[in-house]
């Protein structure tokens, strides 16, 4: 803890600006930790809390609409790249968007408190298509609420910081064998997963010729789904004739509805 505060006192704002801005773009940097010490040096006179909150505010701001963009422009990819580190990546993108499909935009107002969705909650909304003013509006509540609460925390038990970070010297050991384990169990488990899937890895494919010709050969035998997600499905839009809509965050609950006695297609962009 005193090493944070001294960095603090040396860089000031900018280093408070520059860790909730690599935050927020998905960097493993605790914004948490730098807010606390941050309102413990406003406790003493070393920093204005408004200025600290100001600050804060702007660079996680500025991250996720960077994020956001990323989401609009790059669909999925972004999504799957903060999740590569998940133990099931397509999970981690199908429970994100589950939340959003739930809870709709209030999910921004309360994710930079659960670890992964902070993250991936700004692409998510890009992907998804949510209009950018809304997007700020209530991504900035949200960043306005988190930033607060541990601004101010630090602030009334500035007393207390010192104590707190005596113990996580002493407990630097526990914490580095439980990492040590956990990263052995995630190479164990990717492994695995690599071992049990391989089979399955390359996808089967087809042309559109083929399935035009397969649908006019087969006819009803034939089942065509447009599994394109929620952000890029617009009920207007060109579809195959014929095709039913497949909401990719929902597999799992339609598998009791979906044909076993026909050859089935899906598609999308």
């Amino acid at each position: 803890m005193n090493e944070l505060l001294e960095l603090l006192r040396r860089y000031g704002y900018q280093l408070i600006f520059a860790n909730l801005f690599l935050e927020a773009i998905g960097l493993p940097l605790p914004a948490a930790i730098i807010l606390l010490a941050a309102g413990a040096m406003c406790a003493v006179g070393w920093f204005n809390i408004y200025g600290v909150m100001l600050t804060a505010i702007v660079g996680m701001l500025l991250g996720d609409v960077l994020m956001y963009y990323l989401g609009r422009t790059t669909g999925w990819a972004i999504l799957s790249l903060l999740c590569r580190i998940s133990l099931n990546p397509e999970s981690c993108i199908i429970k994100s968007a589950r939340t959003f499909y739930h809870r709709g935009r209030t999910t921004l107002l309360f994710c930079k408190f659960l670890p992964g969705l902070n993250t991936v909650a700004p692409p998510l909304a890009g992907s998804l298509n949510m209009r950018l003013g809304q997007f700020v509006s209530f991504d900035l509540i949200g960043v306005t609420f988190y930033i607060s609460f541990y601004t101010l925390l630090g602030f009334l038990f500035s007393q207390q910081l010192e104590r707190i970070g005596r113990g996580f010297m002493e407990a630097k050991m526990i914490v580095a064998g439980t990492l040590i384990t956990g990263l052995a169990g995630y190479v164990i488990y990717r492994l695995r997963r690599y071992t049990k899937e391989r089979l399955y890895r390359d996808v089967p494919r087809v042309s559109v010729h083929h399935l035009k010709r397969r649908m006019e050969q087969a006819g009803d035998q034939i089942a065509v789904y447009d599994a394109r997600s929620h952000g890029y499905y617009e009920a207007q839009a060109v579809r195959i004739p014929g095709s039913k809509r497949l909401e990719p965050a929902f597999v799992m609950q339609m598998m009791p509805t979906l044909p076993r006695n026909k050859e089935m297609y899906l598609y999308c962009t």
